[in-house]
């Protein structure tokens, strides 16, 4: 087992994607995480299809290797708890809207002074201060209002969905955790704890890596297939005969030539893109993508087929690079943690917990009898 951050313990107050998918990651590296969740109002991921023992695919890859402690938070004794659980915590990691973990009691400047260490994490769709701090929103939202989206898609047709959460995931959940690790190393010089304010709005703007630079110098502003890597030039999707896709990232020269020795063109290599393209597309069309698939497979033309997820679960790279793993007694199949250790791949230690699964435990842990816990549902802390 490779657990790089054994001993570290986080508190996890999120739900949906961002907040989960990041101390979903640091559970995989060995942390204790321990999410505080509602009673009454469940994770809607919890409810999503398909569903394993009463929860979804998607919480138990989300939530894998935690445990759950469900508190009405509306209570004064849960309010106690939770005090009494960040004075040994080192991380606490929150994603309601600004303000609401204050109003409860659990704001940063209310826990601090109980552990001045504690690292408090809070994501949020547009940061914690400004005229938008409080506006609801979703990944779409956080795109659009970052300029990604301006430039995303085909010309004449407008921006298109994305497949997967950039704003959440890559904006949210990442820089959270990378975050997270630097105030904790941060710590180790200073000994105190910070507030880290994680603005998926913020992230995302920060990912127009190349294209932000130019147009901030240059006061122009990018649009939808006007630069190599939107559709300008040959790097692109080709649809083939059997109406799959192919992508072509053959940039740099020596892929290019590669490319067109392949297809038995050499006389295309010279061509500028606006010529090459076209013909790139009438001629993948031609064959299936098995066909293509074979002739690049063993070519260094940067030409790679487009796979579903359970074809590329079950393709020869991600078989040998162990991205695939069962979990629990029925062999549950989940994507892997991305990251490798000297070799060794962080395994997950069980499915997500159900809610409240380890109440008692955790009370008892904190020197809770039986009889109490029993006053505290009559209270209604457990509803």
């Amino acid at each position: 087992m490779t657990t790089p951050l054994k001993g570290l313990k986080v508190l996890d107050f999120s739900t949906l994607l961002p907040g989960p998918y990041a101390t979903q990651m640091m559970a995989d590296m060995g942390a204790e995480v321990l999410r505080v969740e509602s009673p009454s109002r469940p994770d809607i991921v919890r409810d999503l299809q398909p569903q394993i023992d009463g929860q979804s695919a998607v919480f138990h890859y989300l939530n894998r290797g935690k445990q759950s402690l469900a508190l009405n938070l509306k209570q004064p004794q849960a309010v106690s708890i939770i005090e009494q659980l960040v004075a040994e915590m080192d991380v606490l990691v929150e994603q309601f809207r600004p303000g609401v973990m204050s109003r409860l009691g659990l704001g940063y400047e209310q826990l601090r002074s109980i552990n001045p260490r504690l690292i408090y994490c809070s994501i949020s769709g547009y940061g914690q201060q400004g005229d938008m701090a409080a506006k609801a929103g979703h990944d779409i939202n956080y795109l659009a209002r970052s300029g990604l989206a301006s430039y995303l898609g085909r010309e004449g047709q407008g921006p298109l969905p994305l497949s997967t959460q950039v704003a959440d995931i890559s904006g949210g959940a990442q820089n959270a955790v990378i975050a997270m690790l630097a105030a904790l190393l941060q710590r180790q010089t200073t000994g105190l704890g910070q507030h880290l304010d994680i603005s998926m709005t913020d992230s995302s703007f920060a990912l127009n890596a190349l294209a932000g630079p130019a147009a901030l110098h240059s006061a122009t502003d990018p649009v939808a297939e006007d630069h190599f890597l939107t559709g300008k030039g040959i790097y692109d999707y080709y649809q083939t005969q059997d109406q799959r896709y192919l992508a072509v990232g053959s940039l740099e020269p020596q892929f290019r030539r590669q490319l067109c020795q392949c297809l038995n063109q050499d006389g295309w290599f010279e061509l500028p893109d606006k010529t090459l393209k076209p013909r790139l597309k009438a001629l993948f069309v031609t064959q299936p993508l098995e066909y293509w698939q074979r002739l690049f497979a063993d070519q260094d033309a940067c030409v790679e087929p487009v796979l579903t997820i359970n074809e590329a679960a079950t393709s020869d790279l991600f078989q040998q690079r162990g991205m695939v793993i069962e979990i629990g007694d029925d062999q549950h199949r989940q994507i892997a943690c991305p990251l490798v250790f000297s070799g060794r791949r962080p395994q997950p230690r069980s499915l997500a917990p159900r809610s409240g699964e380890h109440n008692q435990e955790i009370l008892n842990d904190l020197g809770y009898a039986a009889g109490d816990i029993e006053i505290l549902e009559q209270q209604g802390l457990f509803d």
